[in-house]
């Protein structure tokens, strides 16, 4: 009865001490920094040279890469030029504020040039009859605030409309016209 009562309080106490050991241990447990911070997202409100807000974009930090999504109202129909350009200023009437493309590696211009392309080409955007238009795409290897050069860098970064459609190869700015809205990106 003795053996019984030792065995009995040693297994009490090994039992209650690997509890605990599984209690502190999970309470403890590192968790990543990518897990205990939400995605990166900025924002950028898009205006027109008249300052008539026309649309907004969205950037949101998705692995290697940012999934940008513009949407716009009020710009004339078919398909216009967009791109990241390089430094958040956006002064009307002609934005060139704004920079050239965000272009961080030196590439060419062009989503369809054999020679690579600027980090900031897009698509064009379609905009229907009714003024609207919408375009996402993922900007791969892009980062909006780590890295070698995000987009949040010392001069900021803006979205821009263009007047016409961009030709995907010329360089510097696929003949896609005059800048119709520009918008600086912020952090949200």
């Amino acid at each position: 009865m003795r053996n019984i009562s030792r065995f009995s309080m040693l297994f009490t106490v090994m039992s209650a001490s690997a509890l605990a050991g599984c209690a502190y241990e999970s309470e403890t447990a590192p968790v990543s920094a990518a897990a205990a911070q939400p995605p990166a997202v900025a924002v950028a409100t898009l205006m027109d040279a008249a300052g008539n807000n026309v649309g907004e974009a969205k950037l949101v930090q998705q692995g290697d890469g940012v999934a940008v999504s513009i949407s716009v109202s009020g710009i004339s129909a078919g398909p216009h030029g967009t791109h990241i350009h390089m430094t958040g200023t956006c002064d009307a009437p002609d934005f060139k504020t704004a920079g050239g493309h965000w272009n961080p590696m030196m590439t060419q211009h062009g989503l369809e040039n054999p020679q690579g392309h600027h980090s900031g080409d897009l698509p064009n955007m379609d905009v229907q009859a009714d003024g609207t238009g919408s375009l996402s795409f993922i900007v791969a290897g892009a980062t909006l605030r780590d890295g070698d050069n995000p987009l949040f860098d010392e001069d900021g970064a803006a979205i821009v409309v263009h007047a016409g459609p961009d030709d995907m190869v010329s360089d510097p700015s696929g003949n896609s016209g005059g800048r119709i809205a520009c918008g600086v990106i912020r952090s949200e």
